[in-house]
């Protein structure tokens, strides 16, 4: 047996695309993003990098979409770029994915303690919480998404009892929404335009779970339907809660409140002990859910590039009663904690989006050369989304960019020796 169950309904995709897109990011993105706009003066600015995100985003979906549904298998965008461009570009989304992706799930996994684990003991706990939701994607994937399930409600209710104790017991200023402290502009010329993309880009860090959906193409039943309408509405959804955030934030703390705080959507609510302590559940939830679908994403797209070679094949086992690729996840597992106990990765947002954004820009292009009845959605989408990855990946902060850039020299270094030693 060398192939995964078919074990998920459309609503199980969901579920798990949900808890992929409601991380770490809610809580943890909005101050960066607050800081690169922070030169414009006005609250706007940060609702416009919300939508160019969302947008960015959505695009991404739509060719994710359309290309998962003629190919309903395993590896994402890695396959899709074999299949449509050939084994390079392949390799280049799926080396994207797998680092940028296990840096984010370090990330996750570290925030997670952050917020559960006492002084001091952050690491450890940290290591603790790969090994056990590992051990959960070991188990099997029905288990993944019905653990997802309920960490996506104990999120949302978090977040609801964020907006409204904020909104309810606080002062809010819904001036601050629109323009903030004034200023030059709405924007404030091309240096606010530049922030303005930079936030984008860091709050891409954000949706960027929606990937995780495509990749569960051999799992899902009838993938072709359930895998385009899991990506809409999970994406939709999570569009519609974040703006009901940042507008929320807005009001409350202004935008120079948000730039200021580390935990701003705990701030927010910082007058309110019960409600702060849910905020810290609610987060310490969010970032284990993104790191159990993660885990599992990069588990399957390392399965995928094992079974061509680009990977040690021995990482291609499917296990015979589980039927998931454990030595896959054991692999990352591993290599997850070895670097949440020695490195520090809380910047790596701006890197885990420059590798997400380079994965999907093959998608694009990807989806792009897609005609006939495999073409669900207009090209003027993929186009949109082409153009959006690379501009948001050359606005990132310049050390992300330069991180990206060797690592992925690196990456497409050894693939080359390694065909031409074979």
């Amino acid at each position: 047996m060398n192939t995964l169950a078919r074990s998920l309904t459309t609503r199980d995709a969901v579920a798990v695309g949900l808890s992929s897109m409601i991380g770490a990011g809610v809580f943890a993105a909005f101050g960066p993003a607050a800081q690169a706009v922070l030169p414009t003066g006005t609250g706007a600015a940060l609702l416009i990098a919300l939508a160019l995100a969302a947008l960015v985003a959505y695009a991404n979906a739509t060719s994710s979409a359309q290309l998962a549904a003629q190919y309903p298998t395993s590896g994402g965008t890695y396959l899709y770029g074999r299949e449509r461009l050939g084994p390079w570009w392949g390799y280049l989304a799926g080396w994207g994915f797998v680092v940028g992706k296990t840096a984010s799930c370090a990330a996750m996994a570290l925030t997670f303690a952050t917020y559960a684990a006492p002084p001091g003991w952050e690491r450890p706990v940290a290591a603790a919480a790969v090994i056990a939701l590992a051990a959960v994607n070991y188990c099997g994937v029905t288990r993944t998404a019905r653990l997802a399930r309920w960490i996506v409600s104990l999120v949302l209710l978090a977040l609801a009892i964020t907006v409204t104790v904020a909104l309810g017991s606080g002062k809010p200023d819904w001036s601050q929404v629109g323009h903030g402290d004034g200023g030059a502009g709405l924007l404030g010329g091309p240096a606010g335009w530049y922030g303005v993309l930079q936030a984008a880009g860091l709050l891409f860090f954000a949706f960027a779970g929606y990937a995780r959906i495509a990749t569960m193409g051999e799992e899902v039943r009838d993938p072709q339907r359930a895998i385009p309408r899991a990506i809409v509405l999970a994406l939709g959804g999570v569009v519609a809660l974040y703006a009901v955030i940042a507008v929320s934030l807005l009001a409350v703390l202004g935008l120079p409140g948000i730039a200021g705080a580390s935990a701003p959507v705990a701030d927010a609510v910082a007058a309110t002990p019960w409600a702060s302590a849910v905020v810290r559940m609610g987060a310490a939830a969010a970032s284990l859910g993104a790191l159990l679908a993660l885990v599992a994403g990069i588990g399957r797209t390392s399965l995928a590039m094992a079974r061509e070679g680009d990977l040690p094949r021995g990482l291609a086992a499917v296990h015979p009663r589980f039927g998931v690729p454990h030595r896959a996840e054991v692999a990352v597992a591993i290599v997850l904690i070895l670097l949440v106990l020695t490195v520090d990765l809380r910047g790596a947002i701006g890197f885990s989006s420059f590798g997400v954004l380079v994965y999907y820009a093959v998608a694009n292009l990807s989806a792009w050369t897609q005609s006939g009845v495999h073409r669900r959605f207009p090209r003027v989408l993929q186009a949109v989304g082409q153009i959006g990855c690379v501009i948001l990946c050359t606005t990132l902060p310049a050390t992300a960019v330069l991180a990206g850039i060797v690592v992925f020299a690196v990456g497409l270094g050894l693939r080359a020796v390694r065909v031409r030693a074979g």
